[in-house]
C-alpha cells in the first residue's frame, strides 16, 4: 500500500472539516488529528469526523510526530502565530488566507519557511476550478492576446442584516480589512494568476453600510441564518468595510476594477470577472463554474464546458469527471491539497518556482496589495504597490 501524508488540522468551524474532508479525497492523505480551543468541541467533532485523535490545545497537535503537514484553518489573528510555531516544530504548513495581519508578519513566515525547507502553501483555492485553469492556459498561449483591462467583482449576501455577525467583523480577530481582505483577496489572487500581470497601482473606495451591528449572545454558525430574540443581541459598532470599489493599474498597462460587496442580496457567493484582450474576451461566474464566456467581435461568442477532453493538458490535470458532470467548490481544495501532497510525497524534488500552488509568497503579495488598498481609502490617492 502507498504511503499516506498524515494530516493535522487546527480548527474545526466552517473551513476546517471542508479542509478534511477534501484531504481525504485525495486519496494521498490521512487526517490524522484535529485541534480546537475547546477540548469539548475539539472531542466531538473528532467523533463526527472520525478523526482519531483531538486535541484542546494546538501546540499539542504540533508535538504529535506523526502529524507531517497542519492545514490551520482559525480566525485571522492565529494565523502568523500558529504557522510559525507549526514551521518551527518541523511541519508543513497549509494555511488559510490571509497568512497574516500584516506585511511583516508575512515576510518572516515566508523567510523560516525557506529557511527550513518546508512546504508552504495559502488556500487561494479558486484557482483550482477547471476553467480558471483552462483561462490561464488561454492567455499564457496568446489565444486572449494583450489583455486590455481586467473588471469585475465578489458579491456575498451573508452580512445582509444588522442581525448578521460574525468573528471577521472584529478587527481585532480579523483584521483592519474585512471585504477586501476577505473575498476581495480572492479576486485579486485569481486575476494576477490568470492575466500574469501584477496590480501596480490602487485607488480605493470603502462604505460600511451597517455602522453598527446586533451581535448574538448565542453561538450561531456561518451561513446558517438562525433567528434569535432581541434580547439575544448586543449592539456592536463596525469599523471594516461591507463594500468597496477599487481601480487598478497593472504591470503591462492594462486597467481594472473590483466591486466586492457582503451585504448584496441574492448573490450567495460569487466571484466574477472579465478579461478584455486584443483577440477575444473571456468570462466566468463562480455560481455556474462549469462555464466559461469565450466574447468576439468578428464572429458568434462561444461557451466553453467543462470538459477534460476540451481543455488544456494542463487543465485536465486538475479535472476529476467526465463532461456534463459538474466540479464545484469541494474539488477545488481536493485539487489544490493533491498537488501539495504529492510534492510532499516525492520528497520536494521540484524547485519552489515549478510549483503551482499558491505559497506563502502569494499570501505575502496578497497582504501587500490590501495594505495599499486600505492606504488608499485613507488618503483617497492612488497608492503604487
Amino acid at each position: 500500500m502507498s504511503r499516506l501524508v498524515k494530516v493535522g488540522v487546527i480548527g474545526t468551524g466552517f473551513i476546517g472539516p471542508a479542509h478534511i474532508e477534501a484531504a481525504r479525497r485525495t486519496f494521498l492523505a490521512e487526517v490524522i488529528a484535529l485541534a480546537d480551543i475547546n477540548e469539548e468541541v475539539a472531542r466531538c467533532k473528532a467523533g463526527q469526523y472520525a478523526v482519531p485523535r483531538c486535541y484542546g490545545d494546538y501546540r499539542e497537535l504540533l508535538r504529535d510526530e506523526e502529524v507531517e503537514i497542519v492545514h490551520i484553518c482559525t480566525p485571522n489573528y492565529l494565523h502568523y502565530e500558529m504557522s510559525r510555531e507549526a514551521l518551527l516544530a518541523g511541519k508543513h504548513v497549509i494555511c488559510e488566507k490571509p497568512l497574516a495581519m500584516n506585511r511583516k508578519e508575512a515576510e518572516e513566515l515566508l523567510e523560516l519557511a525557506e529557511k527550513k525547507n518546508l512546504l508552504h502553501a495559502v488556500h487561494f483555492n479558486i484557482r483550482y476550478y477547471p476553467l480558471a485553469r483552462e483561462a490561464k492556459e488561454m492567455v499564457r498561449d496568446g489565444r486572449v492576446g494583450t489583455v486590455f483591462a481586467v473588471h469585475g467583482s465578489y458579491l456575498q449576501d451573508w452580512l445582509f442584516y444588522d442581525t448578521d455577525y460574525n468573528w471577521r467583523l472584529e478587527p481585532e480577530l480579523s483584521g483592519e480589512s474585512r471585504a477586501i481582505a476577505d473575498i476581495g483577496s480572492h479576486w485579486l489572487d485569481l486575476m494576477e494568476y490568470i492575466t500574469g500581470q501584477r496590480v501596480t497601482e490602487v485607488f480605493a473606495d470603502f462604505a460600511t453600510f451597517h455602522t453598527t451591528r446586533k451581535k448574538p449572545l448565542k453561538p450561531v454558525e456561518t451561513y446558517a441564518g438562525k433567528i434569535l430574540q432581541p434580547e439575544d443581541y448586543q449592539s456592536i459598532p463596525i469599523h471594516t468595510e461591507d463594500y468597496a470599489s477599487v481601480l487598478l493599474h497593472f504591470t503591462n498597462g492594462a486597467h481594472g476594477v473590483l466591486t466586492v460587496n457582503q451585504v448584496a442580496a441574492g448573490r450567495k457567493n460569487r466571484l466574477y470577472y472579465e478579461i478584455d484582450g486584443s483577440r477575444c474576451a473571456l468570462s466566468w461566474d463562480s455560481e455556474r463554474p462549469n462555464e466559461l464566456w469565450i466574447g468576439r467581435r468578428d464572429k458568434a461568442n462561444e461557451i466553453l464546458m467543462k470538459d477534460p477532453s476540451l481543455l488544456s493538458a494542463s487543465t485536465r490535470s486538475i479535472v476529476s469527471f467526465p463532461g456534463g458532470h459538474n466540479e464545484g467548490f469541494p474539488d477545488t481544495s481536493k485539487q489544490f491539497f493533491r498537488e501539495v501532497y504529492r510534492l510532499l510525497l516525492d520528497g520536494q524534488n521540484k524547485s519552489s518556482g515549478e510549483r503551482d500552488f499558491p505559497t506563502f509568497a502569494d499570501g505575502l503579495r496578497e497582504v501587500t496589495l490590501c495594505e495599499a488598498i486600505l492606504e488608499s481609502a485613507r488618503t483617497g490617492k492612488w497608492i503604487t504597490v
